[in-house]
């Protein structure tokens, strides 16, 4: 991220960045048909939270062609890591087991994603 000031990414925000680095480099008319499939915001408003998104830093704009291309320049981890810390740090009061113990809660798990997590928690023994 540009400067030395970090943005946490709203909702609306990080449904971009998702598409984003899913896509990769892409058109507002792009980005948009792919939010599209799942929300009904307008074009408009896609293409002004792209704008903001570009001053604050989040994306960076290539103008070289006729339609401009905006590219994500937060990766999808480095992203993960500042929102989970502010949960951490916030919602659970610093506490990483409640957090842990609070997602493994909220929905069922498949068995394949059981086992990705006990052999992910092995490292730590």
């Amino acid at each position: 991220m540009t400067g030395n000031k970090r943005y946490q990414p709203t909702e609306s925000e990080l449904k971009i960045l998702q598409v984003l680095w899913n896509l990769g480099p892409a058109t507002v008319r792009e980005v948009h048909e792919q939010l599209g499939q799942h929300q009904g915001t307008g074009y408009t408003t896609t293409l002004k939270i792209m704008q903001i998104m570009t001053e604050k830093g989040l994306l960076s704009r290539d103008t070289s062609n006729r339609k401009h291309i905006y590219i994500s320049e937060v990766s999808r981890e480095q992203t993960q890591q500042q929102v989970l810390g502010k949960m951490v740090n916030g919602l659970f009061q610093g506490s990483t087991s409640r957090m842990v113990m609070g997602a493994l809660e909220n929905k069922p798990l498949s068995k394949e994603e059981v086992d990705e997590i006990k052999a992910y928690l092995k490292q730590f023994e």
